[in-house]
């Protein structure tokens, strides 16, 4: 495929990404203890080997990519998502010495790695000039957003990632700052119904 610069080394960085994130993952299903953390690698890790072995397609085929990389629903699994079900967070202290990382610390860096590669895929998404890339990257960005909150729920549920509610009294005085735009003014309709943009589907839709 013919890649401008820039796509080529975004290409570049987010393939290498793709080699630290599988082979950190084989590792970790080598070593994980927690039968609900090794389900969800077990789960994720085929479609990280499918979004690396697209971008080499990527990178050394004419045509591109001839594989298909699969759009996530994500489940939420909370009962309450603005406050923790532990009474206490689990202290932790980063360790200098390391033979074999534990649960926790494989957890951190996974969720770590979902959402900094998250961040890369939008940065090059809205770069890219090539469609089919662009499209591929975009689906990329849900991937990791679709596994990164499937850790971080785990997470949540074992009391390594603290959620707490917002102040209400500050929730209150910030919402009443904004106040709506109404929708059915008549030259707001008059653009939806001059350009008609087109959509592929709602938000609703990324949901079970």
């Amino acid at each position: 495929m013919k890649l401008a610069a820039h796509e080529l080394n975004d290409l570049n960085e987010l393939t290498m990404s793709c080699v630290n994130s599988i082979t950190n993952m084989a590792y970790m299903l080598q070593h994980v203890q927690d039968q609900e953390f090794k389900s969800i690698l077990e789960r994720h890790f085929p479609f990280h080997v499918r979004d690396y072995n697209m971008k080499v397609e990527f990178l050394n085929q004419t045509e591109g990519a001839k594989k298909e990389l699969s759009l996530f629903k994500e489940e939420g699994q909370l009962n309450d998502y603005t406050k923790s079900t532990v009474s206490q967070y689990p202290p932790i202290q980063p360790r200098t010495m390391v033979n074999n990382m534990n649960d926790r610390e494989m957890a951190t860096a996974y969720l770590l790695t979902l959402k900094r590669a998250g961040r890369e895929y939008a940065y090059s998404a809205m770069e890219a000039a090539n469609p089919e890339l662009r499209s591929f990257l975009q689906t990329c960005f849900m991937m990791s957003c679709a596994h990164a909150y499937d850790m971080w729920q785990y997470m949540v549920k074992k009391g390594y990632y603290p959620l707490e509610p917002a102040d209400q009294n500050m929730t209150t005085k910030i919402g009443s700052m904004y106040q709506v735009v109404p929708e059915n003014q008549q030259h707001i309709q008059n653009f939806i119904n001059q350009y008609q943009s087109p959509t592929s589907g709602s938000s609703e839709q990324l949901y079970q």
